[in-house]
């Protein structure tokens, strides 16, 4: 799995080459990708269709060996997109052959256009592949609100099921970016029924970030044989440490889509159980790269230079203390302090209170890292301003409270507010 990054320097070129887009690489970009081998039961391609950009990918496509298994879970915005629709009405039936994903237009508020947009996409992907439409699975990411060009996507299937292979992870994941600064990829090898099984997984998404399920766009793959609904209940499990504990900018995307396909080939013994104990590993390593993805999409926040972990203790109890974290972790205030290099912790307690969750000032306990400073209704008796600037001056640092009421604990991921944000959104459509 891709090596976690902890205050390093930017990212090397290696790792940074991006002869995609126009922002700079993030400076918390991992310093090597992860290779993806190939996966038995999968090949993809990516193309060019012309969506929105010029002279870039812009779809990929993934088609599946016969028997593949999904599982899936999707934005809960009263807005959804046409694309989150399509893959919602088709996921009763667990099974899939394809994957189509763009990137340039997110097919959403597009009204029933939108909808015979994803069908036509759908039927030109089954086709192309030679399976039901309902086993053709899609998302879309970009601009809401204009029509999708889905003749486009369409028109290209055809050729890139010809050009699938089994190697062509990076291509598919630079081709579903955005305001990325570079592809988001993983994998894990986990024991399961006596076999060795693979995990890939790549995602996108950088702005709009607060999932209430997933990331923007996620596709994990996996040669394990399991049933759809193992799948099912893995997936809903590992989204809320990961996907559902990460804030970019506090805003739901439409699209939001996070599925989960396993192929079956490598041949493990029964799993009838997400329970079942044989799955213990799979799990564990499955919920890594769910974890190693949902970070790089935060350390990719726009126009982010830190990322910080909100880390919660001590609340009435987990949701409150869920609650708490994503104020802190929200907060524009404590979100700029942590850009100018401020360790102004009164911020964090004005995150804290605002909340709406049970808090009392006098037991309330703050650490920027491993500086209390604050504690007892006032800042710490032996409060250090260079330490604690210190800390909040690393690339990647924690901020910790203990209301010391109950149990309650929770743990988000965000990253910080700099003027790149405002550059990146007041000109997104232009």
């Amino acid at each position: 799995m891709t090596q976690q990054p902890k205050g390093r320097k930017p990212a090397t070129t290696q790792a940074a080459s991006r002869p995609l887009g126009v922002h700079p690489i993030s400076p918390l970009a991992p310093k090597r990708f992860a290779r993806l081998l190939p996966l038995d039961g999968v090949m993809l391609a990516a193309g060019e269709a012309g969506v929105r950009y010029k002279n870039r990918t812009d779809v990929m496509l993934a088609f599946f060996t016969p028997g593949t298994k999904v599982a899936g879970v999707f934005t809960k915005s009263k807005s959804a997109s046409a694309p989150v629709d399509w893959c919602k009405a088709c996921l009763p039936r667990g099974s899939a052959r394809a994957l189509v994903v763009n990137s340039g237009n997110a097919n959403a508020f597009t009204g029933k256009v939108g909808l015979k947009g994803a069908a036509e996409v759908a039927i030109a992907a089954a086709r192309a592949v030679g399976c039901g439409a309902d086993e053709v699975y899609m998302a879309s990411t970009g601009v809401i609100g204009e029509p999708m060009p889905a003749n486009k996507i369409a028109t290209i299937l055809k050729d890139l099921a010809a050009k699938c292979a089994p190697n062509r992870w990076r291509e598919a994941a630079q081709a579903i970016m955005t305001t990325d600064t570079y592809p988001k990829m993983s994998k894990a090898i986990a024991r399961l029924g006596g076999k060795t099984v693979q995990i890939n997984g790549f995602c996108k998404g950088s702005g709009m970030i607060m999932p209430d399920m997933g990331t923007m766009l996620a596709f994990v793959m996996t040669d394990a044989k399991l049933p759809a609904k193992v799948l099912q209940d893995l997936l809903s499990d590992g989204v809320k440490p990961s996907f559902n504990s990460i804030t970019v900018d506090s805003d739901t995307s439409t699209s939001d889509t996070l599925l989960l396909f396993a192929t079956g080939k490598a041949g493990n013994k029964p799993v009838r159980s997400a329970s079942d104990p044989k799955l213990r590993d799979f799990k564990k390593k499955l919920n890594a790269v769910l974890l190693d993805l949902a970070l790089q999409v935060v350390r990719d926040g726009e126009g982010a230079t830190k990322c910080f972990k909100v880390s919660i203790q001590g609340a009435e109890n987990d949701v409150a203390a869920k609650r708490i974290a994503l104020s802190v972790a929200n907060s524009p205030l404590v979100k700029t302090a942590m850009t100018g290099n401020d360790a102004n912790w009164g911020r964090v307690v004005m995150a804290v209170g605002k909340s709406g969750e049970k808090a009392d000032r006098d037991k309330l306990r703050i650490w920027f890292g491993k500086q209390l400073v604050a504690e007892k209704g006032e800042r710490a008796p032996r409060y250090n301003e260079d330490k604690a600037t210190k800390e909040v001056s690393k690339l990647e640092t924690e901020i910790i409270v203990d209301l010391r009421l109950g149990r309650g604990k929770a743990r988000v991921w965000t990253c910080d507010l700099t003027h790149g944000y405002i550059d990146i959104n007041g000109s997104y459509r232009s």
